[in-house]
């Protein structure tokens, strides 16, 4: 009897350990996940509806202003359909300097985003302005709670969450809006008020 509970007391011991170590490796991801996302990038790619000026010097008849369709293309002479969505003006500019050498000795291109409408992000729950908002530059999530007017009285502040879409997954993330809050500064901004992308829902339970 002695030896069987001594067992029993084993399988305990190492069901408790390995439950902690799944718990842990699950939390160091969770936290791996949300540091990926902090920081604002410095180059902005362009996305459907933006408005771009497509100029080639030289070449009056390609040069114009193109919408960016909804499926993320730009339709010019010559090349017809062209990928932009997801590129920055520079890489844009190189893809049709390359792909016009085939027409064009020497092509100069220049892109200019002339208006941007692509950078949307939605906010819905408890604040004084849900809704959708198109943003112009770059923005924490604390910017856009602060367009909707700020969290309500009956808004769970501790459980503010931020949903993007991942590739094909989509994933939450956890906003410490408490901690912003109760401890301001530099540090924890950097480290807690991370840039939303275009196409994020902050979700104020």
């Amino acid at each position: 009897m002695r030896t069987q509970c001594q067992h029993l007391g084993l399988r305990f011991v190492l069901a408790l350990s390995i439950a902690s170590v799944m718990a842990f490796a699950g939390l160091t991801a969770a936290q791996d996940q949300v540091v990926a996302v902090k920081g604002c990038t410095a180059t902005y790619l362009i996305g459907p509806e933006d408005v771009l000026d497509i100029t080639v010097w030289k070449n009056t008849e390609i040069s114009r202003t193109v919408p960016v369709r909804p499926d993320g293309k730009i339709s010019l002479p010559l090349l017809n359909d062209v990928q932009a969505a997801g590129f920055s003006p520079t890489q844009l500019r190189e893809a049709l300097t390359k792909a016009l050498t085939a027409y064009i000795p020497e092509p100069v291109v220049s892109v200019l985003v002339r208006e941007v409408h692509s950078f949307k992000v939605t906010v819905i729950g408890q604040v004084k302005t849900p809704g959708r908002y198109e943003l112009k530059d770059r923005a924490t999530v604390l910017d856009v709670l602060a367009l909707a007017g700020g969290p309500t009285e009956y808004a769970n502040r501790s459980r503010i969450a931020v949903v993007r879409q991942d590739q094909s997954a989509s994933i939450q993330i956890p906003f410490a809006y408490d901690k912003l809050m109760t401890k301001p500064g530099p540090k924890s901004d950097s480290q807690d008020n991370f840039c939303v992308k275009p196409g994020d829902v902050i979700l104020v339970p």
